[in-house]
C-alpha cells in the first residue's frame, strides 16, 4: 500500500506537470529591481587614515627617537602605496546610472569629506609644533617636511572634490582647507582656468610631451597664479565689487592663511615660519605632480573657427588603482571628473576610451622626478593613445620635430 501511495503520488504530479505545461502562460512579473550597494562605500574611510598616516612620524619618534621614524611615512606613500596598489590590482566597476540620484544624495559620503578638514588641520598644525620642540636632526626635519608636504597635498585633494560643489558649506570648506599651505587660489585657478583650457596649448596646468616636470613647475605654478587673479579680476569687475575687498575669493582664504602662520609664529616663534613656507612648497608640488601625471601629451582637437572640442575621456590620463583611488576620493578617475565635474567622487566612473596610467599616482610621481624613466614609461604609451597622430599632441615648444624623429612619426 504504501509503494502504491508513493507511485499514485507521483502520477499525480506528473498529471499536473503535464496539465499546466499545456496552458497558456501568463505574462511574467518583472524581476525585483535590487538595490545597488556600494562595496566601497566604508573603504572611503582610507581617505581619512592615509592622509593621517603618513602625520604618525612624529608620534613614532615619541615611542622610539630615531631619524628613520620621520621617513617612514614618507617611505610609505612612495614605497608601500605603490606596492598595496600592484597587489590590489584595478577596479573598473561603475554604478549603475539609476543609482547615481542615490548616491549622490547620500549624506554619509560628504560627512567623510566635512570629517577630514579638522583632521589635516590638526595635522598640519601639530607638525609644525614638533618641528620646534623636538630637537631633531636636519635630516628629520627634511623627512618631517616631505611628510607634512604630503598632509598638504592631501588638503589640496580635499579642496579639489568639495570645491567644486555648488553648496556654499562645500565651497566655504574648500577655502578653509587650502589655507594651511597657502594655496586658496586653486579653486578659481581650477574651476574656472583649468577646466575650461585643460589639454591645450593655453593651459598652464596641462604638460606637454617632452616637457619635464622640473620645466613644468616653473610653468604652472606662477601661471596658474596669474591665471586665478586674471579670472578673479574679471569676475569682480561684472559684480560691481572691488577686487580689494572680502569679496575676493582669492583673499579670503589668504586671510586665513595669513591668521593661522602669525598665530603659529607667535605660539611657536618666528622661526617656525621656515619649517611653514618650505613644508608648503612641497604640497603644492604635489598638485603640480597630479597636474603633469594627468594630461601629458594630450590634446583637444580646433574646429575651423578655432574653437577646441569639447573635454572628452580620452583628454585625460585615468588610473583604477583601488588603493590609491580609496586614499584620493576617486581623484584618479580623472576623466569623468573633467567630464562631469560637479559628480561626487562616489559617482566618478571607469571608461574604456580614457588611456590609463601603468600605476596609480602615488607610484607616477616618482617616476615623473626622473625625467629619462617618465619618458620612456610615458611617451610610447602617449602614442598608443593618440594613434600615433602628431595632430593630437600637445608637444613641448621646439621638441615636436625632435620627437617626430624619434618615434618616427608623419603628418597626416
Amino acid at each position: 500500500m504504501a509503494a502504491l501511495s508513493v507511485v499514485t503520488h507521483a502520477w499525480r504530479f506528473d498529471t499536473a506537470a503535464m496539465t499546466t505545461a499545456n496552458l497558456p502562460i501568463p505574462p511574467s512579473s518583472p524581476a525585483p529591481v535590487q538595490p545597488y550597494v556600494d562595496r566601497k562605500r566604508f573603504a572611503w574611510v582610507l581617505s581619512l587614515l592615509v592622509p593621517l598616516s603618513i602625520a604618525t612620524g612624529p608620534l613614532l619618534w615619541f615611542w622610539y627617537p630615531h631619524t628613520l621614524m620621520l621617513w617612514l611615512p614618507v617611505f610609505f606613500v612612495y614605497g608601500v602605496a605603490p606596492a598595496l596598489d600592484w597587489m590590489l590590482g584595478t577596479d573598473t566597476s561603475n554604478p549603475p546610472e539609476s543609482a547615481v540620484p542615490g548616491l549622490e544624495a547620500d549624506p554619509y559620503y560628504r560627512r567623510v569629506t566635512f570629517a577630514l578638514v579638522p583632521l589635516l588641520w590638526a595635522a598640519f598644525i601639530g607638525a609644525a609644533w614638533f618641528s620646534q620642540v623636538a630637537g631633531i636632526t636636519w635630516v628629520g626635519l627634511l623627512g618631517l617636511i616631505i611628510s607634512t608636504g604630503g598632509v598638504g597635498g592631501f588638503c589640496i585633494n580635499l579642496g579639489h572634490e568639495i570645491g567644486h560643489k555648488r553648496a556654499p558649506l562645500e565651497r566655504w570648506l574648500a577655502k578653509l582647507i587650502l589655507a594651511p599651505t597657502f594655496y586658496g587660489h586653486f579653486t578659481i585657478e581650477h574651476n574656472r582656468g583649468h577646466h575650461r583650457d585643460v589639454a591645450t596649448p593655453q593651459d598652464p596646468a596641462s604638460s606637454r610631451m617632452g616637457e619635464s616636470i622640473w620645466r613644468f613647475v616653473w610653468r604652472e605654478m606662477p601661471g596658474a597664479w596669474r591665471r586665478a587673479w586674471a579670472l578673479e579680476r574679471e569676475r569682480t569687475r561684472l559684480d560691481g565689487q572691488a577686487l580689494w575687498s572680502w569679496h575676493n575669493e582669492i583673499l579670503q582664504p589668504a586671510a586665513i592663511t595669513l591668521a593661522l602662520w602669525v598665530a603659529l609664529c607667535v605660539w611657536l616663534g618666528p622661526q617656525v615660519l621656515g619649517f611653514l613656507v618650505l613644508a608648503s612648497l612641497w604640497s603644492n608640488f604635489q598638485l603640480t605632480s597630479a597636474n603633469y601625471i594627468e594630461h601629458y601629451g594630450l590634446l583637444r582637437q580646433q574646429d575651423a573657427n578655432g574653437r577646441f572640442e569639447t573635454c572628452k575621456p580620452q583628454h585625460s590620463w585615468n588610473s583604477n588603482h583601488v588603493f590609491s583611488n580609496w586614499a584620493t576620493f576617486h581623484l584618479q578617475r580623472h576623466s569623468d571628473h573633467h567630464a562631469h565635474p560637479l559628480r561626487r567622487y562616489q559617482s566618478l566612473r571607469h571608461f574604456d576610451e580614457a588611456p590609463q596610467l601603468p600605476s596609480g599616482y602615488f607610484g607616477m610621481f616618482p617616476i615623473a622626478y626622473v625625467p629619462p624613466l617618465w619618458f620612456a614609461v610615458m611617451d610610447k604609451r602617449l602614442l598608443a593613445a593618440v594613434g600615433r597622430d602628431p595632430a593630437r599632441i600637445n608637444f613641448a615648444p621646439g621638441q615636436r620635430e625632435r620627437l617626430m624623429a624619434k618615434y618616427g612619426l608623419v603628418e597626416r
